[in-house]
């Protein structure tokens, strides 16, 4: 059940106010590595808690309350004097969401936007706010998509009639736009500044031009 918790031993399971759920948990090993020089350390410098949100349990809140160890740098060398025992597998450092709660945002947000996301998300059980959920799809790594093939060149105006000379390329297979910015020398700047893009003339014999 608690499989998103790799190493962690879960001492109790209660439940918190309206309904929600709180795991209480801590790492199993009594050392941790320094995340600067590398190096082992087994002395406890002190404790403190982490709750990061994560998925929702049986349509409630689930929150999960991370005992972390920070530990003593031995090192003489290493800048780090102390540092705290990180969770790699279920939570980023100073995250305040899981991995896989922040993956199922991010595909909510994706999906619907911010606020329309916020409304879904919280009545799943997975309260956010939508500038939360903004920063969240902000986070996302890009999908990695082939060169474009067919690159179609046009001018766009921040506004009509007034403020133009800025470029805009969008790939004419997928109809998805590649850029947004300037092109001081036309259509043809704009391409060259993408090397992964090479000029083609088979527009023309499709379309029917000599």
């Amino acid at each position: 059940m608690f499989s998103f918790l790799p190493g962690c031993r879960v001492l109790q399971i209660e439940r918190g106010s309206r309904g929600s759920f709180v795991v209480l948990a801590e790492s199993r090993r009594g050392s941790a590595r320094c995340p600067h020089c590398g190096a082992v350390s087994h002395l406890v410098h002190s404790r403190y808690r982490r709750s990061p949100a994560d998925l929702a349990a049986f349509g409630h809140e689930l929150r999960v309350v991370l005992l972390v160890r920070r530990f003593y740098c031995r090192q003489a060398t290493c800048p780090k004097r102390t540092f705290a025992k990180r969770f790699a597998g279920a939570v980023a450092p100073h995250a305040r969401h899981t991995w896989r709660l922040a993956k199922a945002l991010g595909r909510v947000g994706i999906a619907l936007g911010g606020a329309a996301g916020a409304r879904l998300a919280r009545g799943l059980g997975m309260p956010v706010s939508r500038d939360t959920l903004l920063r969240v799809i902000r986070a996302l790594p890009l999908p990695a998509v082939k060169p474009p093939r067919v690159v179609g060149v046009d001018e766009w105006a921040l506004r009509k009639g007034r403020t133009y000379g800025r470029t805009i390329l969008v790939d004419l297979e997928r109809r998805r736009v590649l850029d947004l910015g300037r092109a001081p020398r036309g259509g043809v700047g704009a391409v060259g500044n993408r090397p992964a893009v090479a000029p083609s003339d088979g527009w023309r014999r499709r379309a029917g031009y000599p």
